[in-house]
């Protein structure tokens, strides 16, 4: 059976979840609706990396996102799609780096 890698349920390592500006927002804020495209969907997570921006856990949770291949939702500031865009970057450098060119 495969599963997916997720960090240990250890307290210390989710407490920065406590700390987050999300706090108290809606989660539909950070996440979009199956048919939201277009200026609404960009509106949504321009106003959702807004909230991101000056959190005391930025780091943490963009860690938290990018390690755990996050698919969904605004994280530490990042879009899905940004999120992709960083990991697709990762795996050509790494190709490139390797001696693949």
């Amino acid at each position: 059976m495969k599963t997916a890698w997720l960090p240990p349920a250890v307290a210390e390592e989710w407490d920065w979840q406590l700390h987050g500006k999300c706090r108290g927002h809606s989660s539909s804020q950070f996440f979009h609706p199956s048919d939201e495209r277009g200026h609404a969907r960009i509106r949504r997570e321009q106003v959702a990396k807004a909230i991101c921006r000056g959190c005391p856990v930025l780091t943490q949770c963009r860690a938290y996102a990018l390690k755990t291949l996050e698919p969904y939702g605004v994280w530490g500031g990042m879009t899905q799609s940004e999120r992709a865009d960083y990991h697709r970057a990762q795996r050509e450098t790494a190709w490139k780096t390797s001696g693949n060119q």
